[in-house]
């Protein structure tokens, strides 16, 4: 009849520990997407400002060589972060392709001049820093004039900006909520181990030798929660970018492993103070009060 007690006792025990670990992983993974989502969306933040385009124009008459001279000075700026040129025969074919008709034989001509498509890097593309630019660039007495969509650029990181707030606090609650639901399951795992801590407690076992077996499961249970969150967040990546091939443009694999790591120490860390204080708890109760 005992060797039955404890078997129950022990299968009780283990299916509390495995549904603790769940538990863990679900809240982990949670957390661990809403990092995705901000790396993603800071990726494609950047992605879409590199991709914001100014167009300065030369002047007639200005040799190709001059033009590739000065791209090549434009290259070395702090602010920019790749260009191409455009000559006048590459920018007739493309302004036709668009029309869908040679204007150039229409016309007898070419009126279009050579240009420089200038791509900013994410941190430069914002009105302060691109006016800079432009009126470095205006002072040149190779170019007629710079030619970009300030409206875009105004609106791209206006939206940037409320998504980003909004990201962020998002985040801020469900840190939040994780802690709190990963603090609530442990406590309950805890729970059921009320009667063996104040046994060991009134045989004489001193609190610090009764916690460490605890706060040894529960590092542990943490460190496995993390782990198979971070099997389910690769998974999602991987199905993410098969489905939509695009976002292997954003993919950075150094932020994601700082959001393993993180997602790992999370677990780790607030499931050994939920452990300790929980344990902790129960030291403190008198005897009949576990009954409550």
């Amino acid at each position: 009849m005992e060797v039955y007690e404890v078997s129950t006792s022990a299968k009780k025990t283990k299916s509390v520990y495995i549904s603790t670990v769940i538990s863990i992983a679900l809240v982990l993974l949670m957390t661990g997407l809403l990092g995705l989502l901000l790396v993603h969306a800071k990726n494609l933040s950047d992605y879409v400002k590199e991709n914001i385009v100014l167009n300065i124009i030369m002047k007639e008459g200005v040799t190709e060589g001059n033009v590739l001279a000065y791209q090549k000075e434009l290259e070395s700026d702090t602010y920019v972060l790749r260009s191409e040129y455009i000559s006048k025969e590459l920018a007739a074919k493309n302004l036709s392709q668009e029309l869908g008709e040679d204007f150039v034989e229409f016309l007898g001509h070419n009126p279009l001049l050579s240009s420089i498509d200038i791509y900013m890097k994410a941190e430069y593309a914002n009105t302060d820093s691109i006016q800079t630019f432009i009126k470095k660039v205006s002072a040149n007495e190779m170019v007629k004039e710079v030619v970009y969509q300030e409206s875009l650029i105004d609106m791209v990181n206006k939206n940037i900006r409320t998504i980003g707030i909004v990201i962020l606090a998002f985040t801020a609650l469900l840190l939040v909520i994780a802690v709190a639901l990963i603090n609530n399951t442990i406590r309950l795992a805890i729970y059921s181990q009320r009667f063996l801590i104040k046994s060991m407690q009134m045989v004489g076992a001193t609190k610090g030798f009764i916690r460490r077996p605890f706060i040894g499961y529960g590092i542990l249970h943490g460190l496995l929660g993390a782990l198979i969150a971070i099997l389910l967040l690769l998974l999602t990546l991987h199905l993410g970018q098969r489905e939509v091939p695009e976002l292997v443009f954003l993919r950075n694999w150094f932020e994601f492993i700082a959001i393993f790591v993180i997602v790992t120490l999370l677990g780790i860390l607030i499931s050994g103070l939920s452990t300790y204080f929980a344990v902790g708890k129960y030291l403190r109760l008198k005897s009949n009060e576990l009954y409550r």
